[in-house]
């Protein structure tokens, strides 16, 4: 089982680069409520779709022909705080949720929590916070969306931009682009995470920050480790078994394709499944290679 360390930092005892934003909105009607499902209600659903399959073909072409970065890769993150008023309650963060937020980025890919370390860490770049309801409500692939990555965005393809809001007030809890879609899409690049996942928000048993570690590997390459089900291609990584389907909350052993072409259980602890982040805590060789080859061929 993965251990976690946060802190509780005051504003004061660390350095950010914090912007200040007040939006007034767009004019038009004010969006519907959030969906008043309770959050521990909901299961884990990511918004981050598979590619297309021509597309898929191209970008597996392309990553084999790069090899993996052997350096240590330290990414700047630019957290942009979307809220819809002061408080936390209103999707207002606090800084040590930040900190702690990354924290546990640091700790998921620098092997702390007991997969492999991946050679990839996250220095804090900066920090923004607007007041915008339009934006704090902001669907998956909405105007609302575009308007508020290209108002924000900072830094070229090897910044990441982390967008904390209400991701579209349903039953998402976050959604990422892959490092592919950077060159036809720049201002899009990033994930967004819903604000209750940060450490410590109200989404459990979703709230330990790993919404953001499993964003941030599909930003990183990654692909759910059930895409494609019980295929010998699965998720393109060989050492994550295939799986037909996603697991959720704490199964424990559970293997959903058997047979000699399909050794091995389900990965259910791996990041880029949807269990509870209780119960995520590895990263694999493969996918670190993976991630590495990514960046050589897409941020690099």
């Amino acid at each position: 089982m993965r251990s976690r360390f946060f802190v509780s930092l005051s504003a004061s005892s660390i350095a950010l680069g914090l912007v200040l934003v007040s939006c007034a909105g767009s004019g038009d009607p004010a969006p519907a409520s959030p969906d008043p499902t309770p959050l521990q209600d909901r299961s884990r659903k990511c918004g981050t779709a598979d590619l297309p399959a021509a597309q898929l073909g191209a970008v597996e072409a392309r990553v084999s022909m790069f090899s993996p970065t052997r350096a240590p890769v330290s990414v700047p993150v630019w957290f942009h705080v979307v809220n819809k008023g002061t408080g936390v309650a209103n999707g207002d963060v606090t800084t040590a949720q930040i900190t702690n937020q990354l924290n546990v980025l640091n700790q998921a890919y620098g092997g702390g929590t007991g997969g492999a370390n991946t050679n990839f860490q996250f220095t804090l770049a900066g920090t923004t916070r607007t007041t915008n309801l339009d934006w704090f409500n902001a669907g998956q692939g909405s105007t609302a969306e575009r308007q508020m990555k290209s108002a924000l965005r900072q830094g070229g393809k090897e910044t990441l931009n982390f967008y904390v809001n209400n991701a579209g007030g349903g039953n998402l809890l976050g959604w990422a682009t892959f490092p592919s879609s950077y060159n036809s899409n720049q201002s899009y690049d990033g994930v967004v995470c819903l604000f209750g996942s940060l450490p410590g928000g109200g989404a459990a048993p979703y709230n330990l920050g790993d919404t953001g570690t499993h964003e941030v590997g599909h930003w990183l390459g990654l692909y759910h480790t059930f895409q494609g089900g019980c295929t010998t291609s699965n998720d393109g990584v060989s050492d994550t078994p295939a799986e037909r389907s996603p697991a959720y909350g704490c199964p424990g052993t559970r293997n959903t394709c058997t047979g000699k072409k399909f050794p091995g259980n389900d990965p259910t602890e791996n990041f880029m499944d949807y269990t509870d982040d209780a119960c995520m805590w590895a990263f694999t060789p493969g996918q670190t290679s993976r991630m590495g080859s990514m960046w050589s061929a897409y941020r690099g």
